[in-house]
């Protein structure tokens, strides 16, 4: 398989694992809003921890972005990902961002 097509196939896994994680932190959002924490909003924590886990054993760097990289020598932000490069650039900052949110507001919740 040619470089090219690797990379490809990279990109399209990394953009489908994106896609994922933003219909769990988005679910997550609307079931802390709605004061549903079902098991669903549990399910997506342990599943946010794990992501937290992986990019921490790996530097702060998502092991597909580390396997793209054999496969090309760009700089861009989004070399390894179908995303604009401004949001491949902060998409760690307005996750976190958004994942904090949550939290506080699970708290809140808990507490009333």
């Amino acid at each position: 398989m040619k470089s090219e097509t690797k990379l490809m196939l990279i990109k399209i896994i990394h953009t489908l694992i994106w896609l994922f994680f933003n219909f769990v932190i988005f679910y997550m959002l609307y079931a802390v809003l709605a004061n549903k924490l079902d098991n669903r909003l549990w399910i997506g924590y342990g599943l946010v921890f794990l992501e937290g886990i992986t990019l921490l054993i790996f530097k702060n760097t998502c092991p597909l972005t580390l396997i793209a990289r054999k496969y090309s020598n760009s700089t861009k932000d989004n070399f390894d990902i179908y995303l604009p490069n401004w949001l491949a650039k902060f998409t760690k900052l307005i996750y976190t961002a958004i994942f904090i949110i949550i939290i506080v507001i699970t708290i809140y919740q808990l507490l009333n």
